[in-house]
């Protein structure tokens, strides 16, 4: 058997990690890149001989810092590729380390997708579940309730084969492992539901802030994915629809896809952004005048054409999941908020919807959930605005996404997730040592 390969700098020492924001770095003491789930375990079982603690790290799209650590840092990415697809279950399994964006083009050219997925597909799909990334939809939920099993390194280098269909400890460990934060192992493959491909028809639409909001139950109902985006200092919100469709496929023409995707939300945005940090007082001008040069449009395609998008303007983002009967008051309250103080905010906020799931630990667990998201661009202050958000998002039962900028603890999260603590029994019998412990862990799930 071989041996997982070390990642060093020049130097001969561990190479620091850094998030793709840049806001959290770590310096482990070692970096291993596993080539085989059994080069895996043997990095677990020597990390705990060591007295070392151990985390997998996807890309590092989290703003917070679940996978940092000083002790053994895995990088997953040799474990990637699809391994089955079944047909007939309407499945596919795919290594841990696979990053969404080539399995969703591997699975387009099978002719199957999934049935719902978020914004970007940077991630790696073991990193995007654990920590509970998700789009928006009225029926379809984040990409974790979407897996059917999972394959799971224990802190005593056993991997476990888990689904509803296994062993009592099996059928336990994947309904909380689905989205596992980390704290009960290192996941090395996950089988998802897929289904046959299809066409989506994306209408974006602008929209006045007080007409979407008084209307927002209306086109969640009525569309099986919404969403909207309120710009700062202005009344005004640009709304995406996305519905199945016959067809045919009419994508965005290639001019009008390089304008929008490109110019208007990376290479402009990127501009406006960098103009707004070093002149504040500029940003509700330019806010007002980028709210209205947004115009309607319309298309179809398949699915992750749709949903997803390139985002290369870098941000710190905190996302609060609420009852979703309770969003349009907190969206007010935080219009409000913004209008009536300093700051100054170029980034669009993201409304997002999502269904009851049953994973202990999603955030929308057990109640139909909307979304809140407010963003900052890299590098400007965020501290102020994203603790006046927070204290709104927390008075109307909010939950924090996993991997996004928060400040709650356990005690905060015991009370907000009714299964909080079947979450942490488990994990204290799988992980009584902490081996997959750190910081971040231990203010989210208690010692």
């Amino acid at each position: 058997m071989g041996t997982a390969t070390a990642g060093k700098s020049g130097r001969g020492t561990p190479a620091a990690w850094r998030n793709w924001a840049g806001n959290v770095t770590a310096a482990p003491a070692r970096v291993v890149t596993p080539t085989s789930v059994g080069e895996l375990q043997d990095v677990v079982r020597r990390a705990a001989e060591d007295g070392l603690r151990v985390k997998a790290v996807g890309t590092g799209h989290s703003f917070t810092a679940a996978a940092a650590t000083d002790g053994v840092l895995v990088r997953p990415q040799a474990l990637s590729g699809i391994q089955a697809i079944d047909r007939e279950a309407g499945t596919v399994t795919v290594a841990a380390g696979t990053v969404l964006k080539d399995l969703n083009l591997a699975l387009a050219r099978e002719g199957l997708s999934l049935t719902n997925m978020g914004d970007i597909m940077e991630q790696t799909v073991s990193g995007a579940t654990s920590t509970g990334t998700h789009g928006t939809g009225r029926d379809s939920a984040s990409i974790a309730a979407q897996i059917r099993a999972l394959d799971l390194v224990t802190a005593d280098g056993r991997l476990l084969n888990c689904s509803e269909k296994g062993t009592d400890e099996e059928r336990e460990v994947f309904a909380a492992a689905r989205l596992g934060i980390g704290a009960l192992g290192i996941v090395t493959a996950l089988t998802f539901a897929v289904e046959p491909l299809f066409l989506l028809t994306a209408r974006e639409e602008p929209m006045a802030f007080d007409r979407v909001t008084a209307e927002f139950d209306e086109h969640v109902t009525e569309n099986e994915h919404f969403e909207f985006y309120w710009f700062p200092h202005t009344g005004n919100c640009n709304t995406k629809r996305n519905n199945r469709s016959q067809g045919p496929a009419a994508p965005p023409g290639a001019v009008s896809s390089w304008v929008e995707d490109e110019l208007l939300s990376n290479g402009i945005f990127q501009a406006v952004n960098s103009l707004g940090r070093a002149v504040p007082a500029a940003i509700p001008a330019i806010a007002r005048v980028a709210s209205r040069a947004l115009s309607a449009r319309t298309y179809t395609d398949i699915p992750y054409k749709v949903f997803t998008s390139p985002r290369r303007v870098r941000f710190v983002e905190m996302e609060y999941a609420l009852p979703r009967e309770r969003v349009v008051e907190a969206l007010r309250e935080l219009k409000r908020l913004v209008d009536g103080s300093d700051l100054r905010i170029s980034f669009p906020v993201e409304v997002r919807t999502a269904p009851a799931d049953d994973i202990p630990l999603s955030t929308a667990s057990g109640r139909e959930t909307a979304y809140i998201a407010v963003h900052m661009y890299r590098g400007t202050p965020y501290q102020a605005y994203f603790t006046a958000a927070e204290l709104i998002f927390t008075a109307h039962g909010g939950r924090p996404h996993w991997g996004k900028v928060h400040t709650r603890d356990a005690e905060y999260l015991a009370g907000a997730y009714p299964r909080f603590g079947e979450f942490t029994a488990l994990r204290d019998r799988l992980d009584p040592e902490r081996l997959f412990g750190n910081d971040y862990l231990r203010r989210v799930l208690g010692a």
